[in-house]
């Protein structure tokens, strides 16, 4: 199983400490019986409806993401330092954005260029000089880790608006204790299950200093063609509270309310899974259907929360990550526990020129992609596709980044021949609420089930499975 990438089972040749357990519970397992729950939890996972949406192709059906039943197991330890770096950086994101919205020093010092911030689609102008309640930008944030070696872990992009893939975290587990009852009696492994108890109440802590009582919180979804519907549903069944859609909103007296078979209803904090864009016709795409008309000024008149804040995605811009260190160090004071991938941004001429040069050693992408489209991954692209994609970036190279092809570790993954080692990231959620991130022990662990691959978004055929911190 083990190669030039770093195995985190197997280390450099000898079973490492987090898998001894397992290792010794699976070398007693019949691959018979094992193949069988394989199938089970497929089944399992047809019949609760756990699906995505793939854009972009013709037949934009609905797919499972298939689920790999070996745990990628942590240890304590590693996940202690991983959650303070989260931290740390979470921190740091929304410092950066209610300074960007408000007094711009890192602009004025010149730590993050003016133009990257004014120039960019992600930045309103609409939140200048306001601030959320309780300063809270990002409510909930996932951040995309992969890791190179025993110690080493790199950032590899921050996920700021609308994070997706908690439901699959806690459906992954809940999988697992249904197939493998025994497995979490001999193992001790830290839960997920708190998630959604965590997130209402994270949410409500946030609600605007007017709220009276327990606050009313809502989550606000595009609906069933969205690709995440299944998420927006499940978290919102999770937390015991509404799931609605923008016509079931309006404006009443001031605040936003939904329609209820008892008339309307106040909301205090709502979790949108919509785009800034789509929010508000009245301030911005005058054409969608999916907002509530006036709810911006709602929001700016402090008399609902709207989680995450608009305005967010300009921190998860993949131009302003590669400023990330310096932003991390500006309002901490430290240095950044997280390591930054190298990150060539095309937009200056001399590094336009190196990655044009360099396109087959490189990952190229969007600086608002996200999900894998938008990108080229160089050492598995044809010349064509290269010469292609080179096109694009002289048309338009400040909309792309460019980084070198990291040497992901890999884990094992069930085959009808036994383990198998594949590439991974991992997505950890962490919960801000004032004076507060909660990060929950584990995450969204996604596999490229191709050998060799390195893409493991679910809309390019990659596959998830359970993330086990182990207890100390």
């Amino acid at each position: 199983m083990s190669g030039s990438h770093f195995d985190e089972m197997l280390g450099n040749g000898s079973l490492r400490a987090p898998y001894q357990a397992y290792e010794k519970w699976f070398a007693g397992q019949e691959n018979a019986r094992l193949s069988k729950k394989a199938d089970e939890a497929e089944a399992f996972f047809r019949r609760s409806g756990i699906t995505f949406n793939v854009y972009g192709q013709a037949d934009a059906e609905e797919r499972l993401i298939p689920f790999d039943l070996v745990p990628r197991i942590l240890s304590n330890a590693e996940w202690t330092k991983l959650a303070r770096g989260i931290e740390q950086r979470v921190r740091a994101i929304n410092a950066f954005l209610h300074d960007i919205y408000n007094r711009q020093e890192i602009l004025r010092a010149g730590v993050v260029p003016v133009k990257l911030v004014a120039e960019n689609d992600a930045f309103l102008p609409q939140m200048i000089g306001f601030t959320p309640p309780g300063g809270v930008y990002t409510h909930i944030v996932g951040t995309d880790i992969v890791r190179t070696g025993e110690n080493d872990f790199y950032v590899l992009e921050d996920n700021a608006r609308t994070p997706s893939g908690v439901s699959y975290m806690l459906e992954n587990r809940e999988t697992m204790l249904q197939m493998f009852p025994e497995l979490f009696s001999k193992i001790r492994v830290q839960r997920v299950s708190d998630y959604p108890k965590n997130l209402r109440l994270s949410l409500e802590a946030t609600a605007p200093a007017g709220c009276n009582g327990r606050p009313c919180v809502a989550v606000l979804t595009p609906g069933i063609h969205n690709s995440a519907y299944y998420e927006h549903s499940y978290l919102a069944d999770q937390m015991g509270v509404e799931l609605v859609e923008g016509h079931d909103l309006r404006v009443v007296d001031g605040h936003i309310a939904m329609r209820t078979t008892k008339g309307y209803k106040v909301i205090d904090v709502l979790y949108r899974r919509v785009d800034d864009d789509f929010l508000d016709p009245l301030t911005f795409n005058p054409n969608s259907m999916l907002g509530v008309p006036g709810i911006m000024d709602v929001y700016r008149a402090g008399n609902i929360t709207i989680t995450n804040a608009p305005g967010t995605g300009v921190a998860d811009d993949k131009a302003i990550y590669s400023y990330m260190p310096d932003i991390v160090e500006f309002y901490t004071g430290e240095k950044a526990i997280l390591k930054n991938v190298e990150t060539f941004r095309c937009a200056e001429a001399d590094t336009l020129q190196y990655v044009l040069d360099n396109l087959s050693d490189l990952v190229v992408k969007e600086v608002h992609g996200s999900g894998g489209y938008g990108m080229l991954v160089g050492p598995a692209a044809s010349k064509e596709e290269c010469a292609e994609f080179a096109k694009k970036l002289k048309a338009n190279p400040a909309n792309y980044i460019a980084q070198p092809t990291l040497s992901l570790s890999t884990v094992p993954i069930f085959t009808e021949a036994g383990l198998a080692p594949r590439h991974v990231d991992l997505r950890p959620f962490a919960l801000v609420a004032p004076g507060e991130v909660n990060i929950v022990p584990g995450g969204l662990t996604r596999v490229a089930l191709s050998e060799g691959s390195l893409v493991v978004n679910s809309s390019q055929g990659g596959g998830t499975k359970d993330t086990w911190v182990l207890e100390d």
